[in-house]
């Protein structure tokens, strides 16, 4: 199985703005934005490269990608089943996405970045109502129950958490209990909710070219 192995920092500065690959760090003066806000490589500070049309698409699709720590072959299958949809596409899209077991981790708090998420429900920590599920692309469901393992809930990545999940807002179709650590997938997302750093539309465009 094919692993992202560029550093994330690259990534975002790459595309111009941050991405929060890396939990806290994103928040502090640490952050490769901050300190070096421009494109990676000899010619990044001086680049003045001008985007075609194809450019652009590409790198929204390249964007989102990088969002979720995605392959290609993985995010070009989502794609494919998006289009199978009646409606809109890039919508479609994003709420697969957005409905990865890895990424509702990190939606309800249990993680501080998707990539921890990842490995989290890789190593078998995550329960599906009361099942261990270890694939981060799991798509779950309305009703579904996301809750820790006891062995992790008890660890120390995790033992003091709940006063920072207390205070931590879910989006709207997710529901947190922060004393218990049990998130519950109220709906999927809609609307505003499926607003992102990246443009769907343009991702649909560099796919049907």
């Amino acid at each position: 199985m094919g692993r992202r192995l560029e550093a994330k920092c690259k990534q975002c500065r790459r595309e111009g703005e941050k991405l929060y690959l890396k939990g806290d760090r994103c928040f502090t003066p640490k952050c490769a934005i901050a300190r070096r806000p421009f494109k990676p490589g000899m010619h990044g500070p001086t680049s003045r490269t001008r985007p075609t049309p194809y450019g652009i698409q590409l790198r929204e699709k390249q964007k989102a990608k990088n969002t979720y720590g995605l392959m290609e072959r993985q995010f070009s299958n989502y794609f494919a089943k998006a289009t199978r949809q009646v409606g809109n596409t890039g919508e479609f899209l994003v709420q697969m996405l957005e409905m990865r077991l890895d990424n509702v981790v990190y939606r309800l708090g249990f993680a501080k970045s998707r990539a921890l998420a990842r490995q989290v429900a890789g190593h078998g920590h995550i329960r599906v109502n009361g099942k261990k599920v270890t694939v981060p692309s799991y798509q779950v469901k309305v009703g579904d129950v996301i809750t820790l393992s006891g062995r992790i809930s008890k660890s120390k990545l995790f033992a003091d958490e709940t006063a920072r999940l207390e205070k931590y807002q879910t989006p709207s179709w997710l529901h947190l209990d922060a004393a218990s650590k049990t998130g519950k997938i109220l709906t999927k997302p809609q609307g505003a909710e499926l607003k992102m750093s990246f443009d769907p539309k343009l991702i649909v465009e560099f796919y049907s070219r």
